[in-house]
């Protein structure tokens, strides 16, 4: 019987519970650190915060970290890392990923998701429901492609980026870390570290 655990009972951890039983893991059980108070996150039940997590490591044959927030999901893989967790990616069924494509651990991509040939995403990073990542793109650690958002051909995403719903960003163009575009954006110019765009054309947000 494969047994997942899970580090993060909120609803990004529900879709990633539900991804994993779509691909026949048979018992999902939430870690999380408003634990005791959180029992439960929806179908699926909470039983620890971190540090019981770290101490049940061997009862599991696989860990994700479900955090929205690109920081503290990238700290959490690092200390799971550093504690023999058994990492791993978890690719929805309804997904497509090129066999010429690269995923970094602890990666997720959701029902819908396209990643295209010699496309190399980083550790951590969440491929949202139906966004896409085409050709020779790439991703640093712990980015966020939201719902629906569409990266073109070429394009270069900085760690702990997070590129919003519906937003499309034109091919070649290079975002640095720690970026948030906007819902809906366009980014057809090169976005340097730290700032926030929005709009279309997307522009610093002031």
């Amino acid at each position: 019987m494969k047994r997942l655990a899970i580090l993060g009972a909120g609803g990004h951890g529900k879709v990633v519970a539900d991804t994993a039983e779509c691909c026949s893991w048979q018992v999902v059980e939430f870690y999380d650190d408003a634990w005791p108070k959180r029992q439960n996150n929806g179908a699926w039940p909470v039983i620890g915060d971190t540090t019981a997590l770290l101490a049940s490591l061997t009862r599991y044959d696989g860990v994700l970290v479900a955090m929205g927030n690109n920081r503290i999901r990238q700290l959490k893989l690092i200390e799971l890392q550093a504690a023999g967790a058994r990492l791993f990616n978890l690719i929805h069924p309804a997904s497509y990923v090129s066999r010429h494509a690269c995923l970094g651990i602890g990666s997720v991509v959701f029902a819908g998701a396209v990643v295209n040939a010699d496309s190399q995403i980083g550790q951590g990073a969440i491929l949202n429901t139906g966004c896409s990542v085409d050709h020779d793109c790439m991703l640093g650690d712990a980015v966020h492609i939201s719902p629906g958002a569409r990266l073109a051909g070429g394009v270069r995403v900085g760690d702990l980026s997070w590129i919003g719903i519906g937003a499309s960003v034109r091919q070649l163009v290079c975002i640095g870390s720690r970026v948030m575009v906007g819902a809906g954006a366009a980014v057809v110019s090169d976005v340097a570290d730290g700032l926030e765009v929005v709009g279309v054309p997307a522009r610093p947000h002031t």
